[in-house]
Parts: C-alpha cells; structure tokens; sequence
C-alpha cells in the first residue's frame, strides 16, 4: 500500500485513475492499483481508447469477430469500449458499494462529435447507459452551451453524469446550475434522487499552459512570477462557488429528499511544464469532498513523493483572487483564454476521436482479410 496515496485519500481526496486498456483489466493490474494506490474510479476519454486500441493486441479477437458479423466501424468503436468500461465497472463494483455510490465509477464520453448537437447527446447518453447496464457508470458530457441542456435531461431519467472539459468559472456556475435543474426534474419523474451521482471535472493544467504562453509574450518582469499560478488560482475559486452553491436553499430543499453534491473533480492534473513539481495539481488542490483523476505517472510520482499538506484550497480563495487580478492587469483576457480553452479542448477530443475510429477501421479491415 502507498502510504502517501493512502493519506491523501484519507484527507478526502478520491484518487481515479485516468486511464484504462483491456491490459489493464485483463492482467489484474487495475485491481492491484484498486488495493494498493488507493484507486476508487476510473475515467476515460477518446485519446486513452484511442491509444489503448492501437497499442493492444487484446482487442483481435473481438474485432475479428465484429468484422466477421458485418459490424461497421461506428458500431465496432461502441462494442469495444462500452465492453471495457463495463469490464472496469465490474472490477469497481465492491469499492461503489462501500462507498455507498460515491466512488468506485467509470466514466465514458459520448462522441465528442455531438459537443454543439443536444438531442444527439441526450440519444448518445442514453444509449451507452443501457448498453453498459452497470449502476456505477458515469457518462461524461461535455460543458458546451449545448450540453447544459443535456446533462439536465439525462440527470432528470436518472443517469448519473461526469460533466467534462470545464475551464471556466462562469460555465461552471451554468454546471451546476444544469446538475440543480436536473435534480428538479428527476424528483418530479419520481427518481430517487439518493440514487443519482456527479461530478463536475475541472481542468486545471491547461489553463496553465494557456496563461503561460501568453505572459511570456508580455513585457513585463511580473509576468514571469505569475507563470503556473492561474490553474490551481482558477480551481480555488471554482471550489468557493461549490461551496456557496451547495449550502443554499436551493440545494438544501433537494438534499432533503435524499439529493447529493456535485463533487468538483481536477482534471488535466499530469503538469505539462517540466520545470513545475510533477505533484502540484495534487498537493496545492488538496480539499475534502473532491475527485482528482490522475494519469498513471502522475499518481506514481505523488506515491514516490508527494506531500499531504492539509486544506490548500480554502484558506486561500484572496490569494487565488489576487492572482487573477495581477493576470487582468497584465492584459491577460481570461474569458478570451477560456472560450479558447473550451474550443481547443473539443477539437482535441474530436481529433482522438478521428484517431480511435481510423484505428479501428484499420483492425476491421485487417481482420476481414484473415
């Protein structure tokens, strides 16, 4: 057992694991990481099946098969994922019922594709829902204009949801709000609202490397002291809207018939500039009630070292504040970096997506000529 990945999950931190490969089911490896680093969830998105598909020979015989039936491409990328994320969530099964539904998830993105199409994301939701057929499934939607109206619609039949690619703090108050309204609705179908899980995953590195591009273009010695300070500034805040949100009549009414918070989750926490501490998305962001979904070298890197330093969110909402006001005054236009932070993160998933299918398409035909 890592004994500081156990520490931070004793802190309140749920550590997930954003990676997953029918290897990593099939060998026990996920288990392991289940009973020794601590793991309680999984996440998944269109680039980690994208290079799980090209890099494993243990989908041939699936395939093959698809190919022999006749499946199309489309159909063959669905069977194949939707079999491993049921797979994860077999292997997560015990930890969901421990913790009573709070952990122990998979998630899966509807095609990225859908992001401006909302009633093809409604359809896309509800399908791999059924075809999963697991109760710790999360299906993950994008935070687009047009997915606030889904998420509310599939939270209000009961599915639960991890609402993805949330940069900003504006669109994460309309998060919030879309996961209130479909409470709202779900208690009028007659859900039982103890029932249906969320979380709302908030990007953190990108905003970085965003920012930072832009201060080194500025000519000005405070620019530099301010590189790799938005992300973990920006994700505070986001924490003090969480807070507000879910202590207000709004919420308390829902959590009385048995409702349950939206828990922020950190996302994008692998640093991607090699002069920052490989930990810093983990231990700066460190506050109870939150999800942070690590790729594997980053959770290797907090076993090896990371501190657990206590609450390092909510005694510093003022600096945070501070931060984003010194990046104003430089001239960096926060709501211009994340609509491009919003724009970029659809494209890039729409491109893995691309990837998986081109990947796929290949294995298909491949397997028609054996």
């Amino acid at each position: 057992m890592s004994e500081r990945l156990k520490a931070l999950a004793d802190a309140g931190v749920s550590i997930w694991l954003d990676d997953l490969s029918r290897e990593l089911i099939e060998t026990g490896d996920l288990a392991d990481l289940v009973k020794n680093s601590s793991v309680v969830g999984i996440t998944t998105n269109p680039t980690i099946f994208a290079t799980a598909l090209s890099e494993g020979e243990r989908y041939n015989d699936q395939v093959t098969e698809l190919a022999r039936s006749g499946a199309s491409v489309d159909d063959t990328v669905f069977e194949l994922t939707t079999y491993d994320v049921r797979e994860a969530c077999d292997v997560m099964l015990d930890t969901f019922q421990r913790t009573g539904g709070v952990d122990g998830r998979v998630s899966i993105e509807v095609a990225p594709g859908l992001a401006s199409d909302t009633d093809a994301t409604i359809a896309s939701a509800k399908k791999l829902w059924s075809a999963v057929d697991r109760p710790n499934l999360f299906i993950k939607i994008p935070a687009t204009t047009e997915g606030a109206p889904a998420i509310t619609a599939v939270l209000a039949e009961g599915i639960s949801v991890n609402v993805t690619l949330i940069f900003g703090l504006g669109r994460y108050e309309g998060v919030m709000d879309a996961y209130l309204d479909g409470l709202e609705q779900a208690k009028a179908n007659g859900k039982d609202l103890s029932e249906i899980h969320s979380v709302a995953s908030f990007f953190v590195s990108r905003v970085d490397t965003e920012i930072d591009k832009r201060l080194d273009a500025v000519d000005d010695p405070r620019a530099q002291e301010l590189k790799g300070k938005a992300g973990i500034a920006n994700a505070r805040l986001a924490y003090e809207k969480y807070e507000e949100v879910f202590s207000d009549d709004r919420f308390r009414a829902l959590k009385a018939d048995g409702a349950n918070t939206q828990r922020p989750l950190w996302a994008s926490t692998g640093v991607k500039n090699p002069d920052y501490p490989d930990t810093m998305y983990v231990t700066d962001l460190l506050v109870p009630n939150t999800v942070n979904t690590m790729p594997e070298k980053t959770m290797e890197a907090f076993a090896d070292h990371g501190e657990v330093k206590g609450d390092q969110v909510t005694g510093n909402y003022d600096h945070a504040r501070k931060v984003m006001a010194d990046l104003a005054e430089l001239g960096i236009d926060y709501d211009d970096v994340i609509a491009t932070l919003e724009h970029e993160g659809v494209d890039k998933f729409v491109k893995s997506w691309d990837q998986l299918v081109d990947t796929v398409r290949d294995h298909l035909e491949n397997a028609g000529k054996q």
